[in-house]
């Protein structure tokens, strides 16, 4: 990952997981984070990344993804660079033919794709939210095979 790219997954990551209504709090959560950039270089990035700023559940204005104006954010969020270690991947339930694929914010819509394209025949297809992905197992199909094929470490 180059370095921007680097800088915008983290920026994303941290808009997503806190409340930051000001460009010198995200500017401040950015260098916890090693990264030291100008406001210049900032706006710039929130306008490509295009962020908003929407009310909070408190009523302040805060910054946010699109098409995230109510998001959820999560009580105790990793750092945005323990996030961006994994894939994007988080957990797995089946239940029936029907799988419930949870992931980060944002990352859901990418497995989505390489899921359907990855010629998996015990799957009929998927359909992705912005962290969630429903995907339809094909009848009789074997979970544990299904499971293999995705490469995906659930734990059990």
């Amino acid at each position: 990952m180059n370095k921007k790219s680097n800088r915008l997954e983290t920026l994303k990551m941290i808009i997503s997981s806190k409340e930051l209504s000001s460009q010198d709090e995200v500017l401040t959560e950015l260098r916890k984070e090693g990264i030291d950039i100008t406001q210049a270089t900032l706006s710039r990035y929130l306008k490509q990344l295009r962020v908003a700023k929407a009310s909070s559940m408190n009523g302040s204005y805060v910054y946010v993804l699109p098409n995230e104006t109510m998001y959820k954010r999560a009580v105790t969020p990793p750092t945005p660079s323990e996030m961006l270690k994994s894939s994007g991947f988080l957990s797995l339930n089946i239940s029936g033919n029907i799988a419930v694929l949870k992931t980060r914010p944002g990352y859901a819509s990418a497995l989505a794709y390489n899921i359907d394209h990855s010629d998996i025949p015990e799957i009929i297809g998927s359909i992705a939210g912005d962290d969630t992905i429903f995907i339809v197992i094909r009848e009789g199909a074997s979970k544990e095979e299904l499971l293999k094929k995705l490469n995906l470490d659930t734990g059990k």
